[in-house]
């Protein structure tokens, strides 16, 4: 097989750990396989990339910016090409435009436009094996990056245009489990997943991929697998799912939350001054992310608008709606913070009714507080307290999960008998 393994800051991030790291490359090509290696900075070096920065400027030179933190990457590419190469396996470390990989020209937070291969498939195929930095490429001469998670949409995006027969991301973690067991130590590490219970784990908090790799593994048909560096441990497949292997499936797959919420409320915003649109325009144009929308009718001329933001964002985002007042004229700008979102995720809840009433039985039996909802067919999400979201977590983890399993358990049992 053509195989494109993905290797985080933390699997890279000591020397003993390229060693580590080197050593299963080996074993991989021992078995057969041709080999696409994509690798993170080290460590926390992108970290201490950004804080030298900002020693240097208040805000840093967005081209500038991406120049120096595409540095992180070169550096552990090479120190595992090197180590390879030691050890009797060629193999040759490239920047993301030496791979071929051309972007937006966007700095920050480019994505993915072309890959040309043609310089892989050549290395490939005398037997050498290419070390991609993940997380960069190039647009109109210059380095950009993709943003945060970008070596996991490097290494898709590389699977997708080789046409790879797996793509394998290795992290400090063994696979996607149901929910974060530094949370829930009941949590189950998953067998499997599909890409569409991946994507909204992953924009709902849950840090093991990244959505825009998601995105692409499910637009390319890209077998990804999930699995820790550290370990010989099977990882999680996420998959595509069919009707027919529905079937069977638990309703929650998993249980995802985020910290750091906001809650904006925007009162009496007349109908026909269309203020929906402007007040959302506006926010979009300063790149401000919005999630949570609820909207209520308050009479036939005007509406109350409600709607969660990042925490950090909530200060920017006040003062940008507050600076539509004026002419919108709407009535006043609340806030609220130290919120949280917990959400339940499963393809099982399609063809499942009442999956919505179990969670919110479940938060009140726990005497936590919902401020706001938001559905779609395979998840459900809640607004709560911030300093209840753990005990939402484990509450929801034992009526969706845990109770679910052992009554699959005991019918199972009973079919035998």
């Amino acid at each position: 097989m053509l195989v494109v393994q993905k290797y985080g800051g933390t699997s890279v991030g000591s020397t003993e750990r390229i060693r580590l790291v080197a050593q299963r490359i080996q074993n991989t090509i021992a078995r057969g396989h041709q080999c696409v290696v994509v690798v993170s900075a080290m460590g926390h070096s992108t970290d201490a990339l950004v804080d030298l920065a900002k020693e240097i400027a208040d805000v840093p030179d967005a081209r500038e910016m991406d120049s120096l933190l595409a540095t992180g990457e070169q550096v552990s590419a090479s120190l595992l090409a090197m180590r390879l190469v030691h050890l009797g396996t060629p193999a040759q470390s490239l920047t993301g435009w030496q791979a071929g990989i051309a972007t937006e020209d966007v700095h920050g937070n480019a994505r993915v436009t072309s890959i040309e291969t043609a310089r892989l498939r050549q290395l490939i195929d005398s037997g050498i094996t290419p070390i991609v930095t993940g997380f960069q490429g190039i647009a109109s001469g210059n380095i950009t990056t993709l943003g945060r998670g970008g070596s996991d949409t490097s290494a898709v995006a590389l699977a997708a245009a080789l046409h790879a027969d797996m793509c394998e991301i290795y992290t400090d973690v063994d696979g996607v489990y149901t929910t974060d067991p530094r949370v829930v130590q009941a949590a189950r590490k998953l067998t499997e997943v599909s890409y569409d219970e991946m994507l909204e784990l992953a924009n709902l908090g849950a840090q093991v991929l990244h959505p825009r790799a998601v995105e692409n593994a499910k637009h390319f048909a890209v077998p990804l697998v999930v699995r820790s560096s550290f370990s010989d441990e099977e990882g999680t497949c996420v998959v595509a799912i069919t009707e027919q292997t529905l079937e069977g499936r638990q309703v929650v797959t998993g249980i995802a939350f985020e910290r750091q919420v906001a809650r904006i409320a925007v009162i009496g915003v007349p109908l026909q001054q269309h203020g929906l649109a402007t007040i959302f325009s506006e926010l979009a144009s300063h790149g401000v992310n919005v999630d949570v929308i609820v909207q209520s009718v308050v009479d036939a001329a005007a509406v109350d608008v409600s709607f969660t933001v990042h925490e950090p964002d909530l200060t920017k985002a006040v003062g940008i709606v507050e600076s539509l007042q004026d002419s919108l004229h709407f009535a006043r700008v609340e806030r609220q913070s130290d919120l949280a979102k917990v959400s339940i995720v499963g393809a099982g809840m399609i063809s499942n009714p009442g999956v919505a009433a179990r969670m919110f039985v479940t938060l009140r039996d726990a005497n936590i507080a919902v401020h706001m909802v938001s559905t779609s067919e395979i998840k459900v999400s809640c607004v709560v307290p911030a300093d209840d979201v753990e005990r939402a977590v484990k509450a929801l983890h034992v009526t969706f999960v845990e109770a679910d399993a052992e009554a699959s358990l005991s019918e199972a049992e009973s079919a035998v008998k």
